[in-house]
C-alpha cells in the first residue's frame, strides 16, 4: 500500500496548487512594482490601481502589495519591463510582455523557448503594427485575425502555455483566432 495514502494525495495536490499560486503572486507583485515606478499613489496611477485590483482579486495579501510598491521606491533590484516581438507558428504575430531584474537573462530564456517551438524573435516594431493599444485599454488588441490550421493552433497553444508559465513573462498577446 506504499504511496497510496490519502494524505500523500492531498499533499501532492496542495503542493502543486501552492506552487502555481506562488508563481501567480510573484508575477502580480512584479507587475505592481513595475507600475509603481512612475507614481506610488494608486489614485494618480491608473495602471497601478488596475494591477492592485487584479492582485486583490487573486487573493494577494495587502502586506505583500505594500511591500511591492515600496520595492519600486527603494534602491534595491530595479525591475525592467520588456516587450519582445516574435512570429509564431503559421506566421502568427506575438507580443510578449515581461518583467525582470536581468534583461539579458530573460531575453535569452525567451529566445530558447521560441526556438524550441519553431518560432522566431522579430525586430522591435516589426510586429507591433499588427496590434493597437490605447490609454483606456492597455491590452494589445489585434488589428486583424490570423487563421491557422489545427496543427499550427496546437503548436501556438503549447508555445503560449510555456511562455506564460515562465516567471518573467507577464502576458502573451497574439493575433490568431483561438
Amino acid at each position: 500500500m506504499a504511496g497510496h495514502s490519502h494524505w500523500k494525495q492531498i499533499q501532492h495536490k496542495k503542493g502543486a496548487a501552492d506552487q502555481k499560486r506562488g508563481q501567480l503572486f510573484s508575477k502580480l507583485l512584479n507587475a505592481i512594482s513595475a507600475a509603481a515606478r512612475h507614481e506610488l499613489n494608486p489614485q494618480f496611477n491608473p495602471r497601478l490601481r488596475a494591477t492592485i485590483d487584479k492582485a486583490r482579486d487573486h487573493g494577494v495579501p495587502q502586506e505583500n502589495i505594500e511591500r511591492a510598491i515600496q520595492r519600486a521606491n527603494g534602491d534595491g533590484d530595479q525591475l525592467q519591463e520588456i516587450i519582445m516581438e516574435a512570429y509564431g507558428p503559421g506566421g502568427t504575430a506575438l507580443i510578449i510582455e515581461g518583467i525582470t531584474d536581468n534583461q539579458n537573462r530573460l531575453i535569452a530564456e525567451m529566445k530558447n523557448i521560441l526556438k524550441k517551438h519553431q518560432a522566431k524573435r522579430a525586430e522591435p516594431g516589426s510586429v507591433r503594427w499588427a496590434f493597437t493599444r490605447s490609454d483606456e485599454n492597455p491590452e494589445w488588441q489585434p488589428k486583424f485575425v490570423q487563421e491557422l490550421n489545427n496543427e499550427d493552433k496546437q503548436k501556438l497553444e503549447k508555445l503560449i502555455q510555456e511562455l506564460e508559465n515562465h516567471d518573467g513573462v507577464q502576458k502573451v498577446y497574439h493575433n490568431s483566432r483561438h
